[in-house]
Order: structure tokens, then sequence, then C-alpha cells
């Protein structure tokens, strides 16, 4: 792509998230005091970087105000449940933030182009997910809906990439590459879903996701930028002086108790050796350098014992040579 920008300075962007993970705890606080419930729904391609985004808006967040739900595939008794039914299970209550790691447009998106569900489930799907976030945002519920967008090029790196990388492996499954095939399938059905689901109350935000670290700060920034939130003054509980010991309290002997193994000092090992040859090479240098120092001052020494000694023969013989003049 001629037009692509160039990746953001690794710099530069830590220090923007840093600022944007701060803004995203007062965020946080200003939804507990005022029992605000917030519901993100991140969507987009296979490898489009959602996952990195959702990890890092989460990173400083308490698990107990902010929940990511990634649904699995529907149980049988899911699927004969009105479709939104266990989605509406996961909303969030007063005080709550809910990330949707993919959401019920998975009918639009997924199912749809891999056949499992039938076109009227699609039809009916389209029609009535506009009116369920409209029900929502009437609710008072906050909805934002982001689209992460990565260009067929990048996505097939991503994925040989994660071919490559045992600790990331898992994350491919024959139905993420199912996205490099059907690639033209899954951009029709997402121009529909847009067509039908990009209302005023509940619009579509597109993430432009070919460099991630770009895609992170925008998609924070937008948050924060959308939500109607507030700083909200906290207290900061005092840490509490620790009160004298009771001198009756004995601790039992540590042979009672199970721990665990100290591995960790093996990674220490080649530290300690370095840091002792270093030690050892500075008191080597530092003992040689003393010696010289001894040796140039017994030089010194020495000129100066040869010097006084030929001053006292020459005091002798002009001593001398002052009796014979007498």
């Amino acid at each position: 792509m001629s037009d692509r920008l160039p990746k953001l300075d690794k710099q530069a962007y830590e220090k923007e998230l840093k600022r944007l993970q701060a803004e995203l705890v007062e965020l946080q606080q200003w939804v507990v005091e005022t029992g605000a419930r917030i519901v993100i729904v991140m969507e987009g391609r296979d490898a489009a970087g959602k996952g990195s985004a959702i990890k890092r808006i989460t990173q400083y967040l308490s698990p107990r105000v902010c929940r990511i739900e990634a649904l699995p595939a529907p149980s049988s008794r899911e699927k004969g449940q009105w479709y939104f039914q266990r989605y509406i299970e996961k909303l969030p209550t007063a005080g709550e933030i809910v990330i949707f790691d993919r959401s019920w447009y998975n009918r639009a998106g997924v199912e749809r182009v891999m056949g499992f569900c039938t076109t009227q489930e699609y039809r009916r799907f389209l029609h009535q997910a506009p009116i369920f976030e409209r029900l929502l945002v009437e609710d008072g519920i906050i909805l934002r809906k982001y689209w992460f967008s990565v260009s067929d090029e990048e996505q097939i790196r991503r994925f040989q990439s994660r071919q490559s990388d045992p600790l990331r492996q898992w994350k491919l499954s024959p139905m993420d590459l199912q996205s490099i095939t059907r690639w033209e399938d899954y951009s029709r059905a997402k121009d529909e879903m847009f067509v039908h689901t990009d209302i005023p109350s509940a619009p579509w935000y597109t993430v432009e996701s070919e460099d991630k670290k770009r895609s992170r700060i925008n998609v924070i920034n937008h948050l924060l930028n959308t939500i109607p939130w507030e700083y909200v003054e906290k207290s900061v509980p005092k840490i509490p002086e620790r009160p004298a010991s009771d001198s009756s309290y004995e601790r039992p002997p540590r042979t009672q108790f199970r721990y665990v193994p100290d591995v960790a000092k093996l990674l220490e090992k080649d530290l300690l050796k370095k840091q002792a040859k270093e030690a050892k090479q500075a008191k080597e240098g530092a003992s040689e350098g003393t010696s010289k120092k001894g040796s140039k001052g017994d030089g010194k020494g020495a000129a100066a014992s040869t010097k006084k000694k030929g001053d006292k023969k020459k005091k002798s013989k002009k001593s001398k040579k002052d009796k014979k003049s007498k």
C-alpha cells in the first residue's frame, strides 16, 4: 500500500499509551461512582488486532469492574434460545464495563459466510440488531462499536508470524484461515452488515489496523473522547502504622511449611559470576596501580637521596678549602 503510514515510534507509543491508560483508570473510577454501564463491541477480520487492543485497554483496570466476554460456540440449549438471549446475560450492571471480543455480530460475519445460519435467520438478525441496540442505548447503556480494518497482505503476514511463534500458535485455527480463502465473501458480509446496523444511536467506528500500535492509541483515545465522563475526586486510603508486636506470638519453624523451590536463583548464576569477575579485575587493576605508584615513588626517593649526598660532598670540599686558605 503506497499510502501506508510509517510504523509508530516505539518510545512515543509507550509514553502515550501510559497516559491513556492512566485516563482509563480515571474513567473506571467515574463508572463506579456514577453507576454507568458501558458496552464495547470489538469486531473485525481475523488477526486485525482486536485482542491486543483489548489487552491494552484492560491492562490496569479492575477485573471486577471491566469484564471481557468472548463467548464460545452456542450450546444445544442456547441454539434453541432467541439469538440475542445469551448476550443479554453478559450485559453490564451499574458500575461495570463489558468488552465483547466478538459479539452478536458473529451472525452477520462468520455464521453468514460459513453457512452456520439460514438466510432467514440472517435476515432476521439484520432487522433485529438495530432494534436491540436502540433498546440498550435508550436504557442508558453507553454502546461503542469498533471495526478493526486490515489489508489482506498484512493479515497473511500476521498469520505467518503466529505460525512460527509457539506462544501464539493457539491463535491459529482452521476457521481463522478460512478468512484468507473467503476474503471477498467476508468483505461483502461486512458491507451489508454496515448498511443495516450503522445507525445514528449506535454507529460503527472503523479502526485502521495496519499498524497495531497506531490502532491501540487511536481506539483508546476515541473511547475516552466520546464517553461523557468526568474526573472524580478519590480519597487514597492512608497506610496505617504497624502496631507493636505482641510478644506472646511465636512464628512456627520454617521446617513445618512447604516452600516453592527457588529456581529463580539459577537465573542469577551468570550475573553473579560476571559481577565476581568484574570485581576481581577491578581489584587486580587497583593493586597493579598501587604497585606502579610505589615504584615511581622509590625512584624519586633514590634521586633525592643521591642529590643530598652530592650536596654534602660539595659542602665538605668547600669546608676543607676554606680551612687551607686560613
